[in-house]
């Protein structure tokens, strides 16, 4: 059991690693092929490190680069995440930071357009695909998902106050240096980069489910043996075709946990009717693995 658990351990730590090395290459077209040709800012701490770019190169004799403007930014939050969320987190964040900031170093800008409404859609898409795809595999990509990490822990609020504010001085910061135009273009470049990071991951995406069924412990025992989550039951309900007795099971999955939840339905009662409901608001404790 143990030899088993080493190499589903080394799969993982395989997996986490490849997906950071992916994630790398993926900003760095972003930000060289896309973002820096179209006078484009990212969100968060690479757009923040774009910035010291563009300030330093007109301010000061040095010009301090994107890829080390964004390690450097990150250095605090790495020793945020080391004391409150996990070293193994942060060891892994801490390489995709690295490689990102090696990647962005590495390929420099190669202006396939100028056109700034194609560099904020095709930078968003590649960057929200890439970021998705970390997420999807518990990658953190440094900056403000740290921050968004801890707050939640502690708190159980999210950032999106913060994260607007912070996106908001970006795009302001990209109408000074570049022209009002540009605010625009950086504004709908993270409105590309979320929609299609969103399509990416989906842990994040809430589903309410109703099952239907005649065999209650037989589907609750199957699903909760695929999936961490509470179920409440509703008994004596009646169908109105046959008159038959069932039950109801109400519960709430992420929409990552689909497939399990199909496995488990096929495995107790193929005959069980579903039905599941997008975009939930949930009020209370929902479990989320830690990171």
């Amino acid at each position: 059991m143990d030899d088993v658990s080493k190499v589903l351990k080394r799969h993982t730590y395989l997996r986490r690693a490849s997906t950071s090395l992916i994630y790398a290459i993926l900003v760095s077209i972003a930000v060289n092929f896309f973002w820096t040709p179209g006078h484009i800012y990212s969100s968060g701490v690479t757009g923040f490190a774009q910035l010291l770019t563009t300030i330093s190169s007109r301010a000061f004799p040095f010009t301090i680069s994107t890829g080390l403007g964004l390690f450097i930014l990150n250095i605090p939050l790495f020793w945020l995440a080391w004391r409150a969320i996990g070293h193994q987190f942060t060891f892994f964040t801490i390489m995709t930071v690295f490689l990102s900031s090696f990647m962005i170093e590495l390929l420099k800008p190669v202006p396939l357009t100028h056109d700034p409404i194609i560099c904020a859609i095709f930078g968003g898409a590649v960057n929200g695909f890439g970021t998705g795809l970390a997420l999807k595999n518990d990658i953190s990509t440094g900056g403000l998902d740290i921050l968004g990490i801890v707050i939640r822990q502690r708190t159980g609020r999210s950032i999106g106050t913060i994260n607007i504010m912070f996106n908001t001085l970006i795009v302001l910061a990209a109408g000074f240096a570049y022209g009002w135009p540009f605010a625009f273009y950086s504004t709908l470049s993270l409105l590309v980069n979320a929609r299609v990071m969103d399509m990416t991951y989906t842990k994040q995406q809430r589903m309410q489910v109703m099952i239907i069924t005649n065999r209650p412990n037989t589907v609750i025992d199957s699903v909760q043996n695929h999936l961490r989550r509470g179920i409440t039951i509703v008994h004596n309900a009646e169908g109105a075709y046959k008159h038959d007795s069932k039950t109801i099971l109400f519960t709430v999955i992420s929409a990552y946990e689909m497939n399990e939840l199909e496995e488990a339905l096929l495995e107790s009662d193929p005959k069980a009717f579903a039905s599941i409901s997008d975009s939930v608001k949930i009020l209370g404790r929902f479990y989320e693995p830690k990171p």
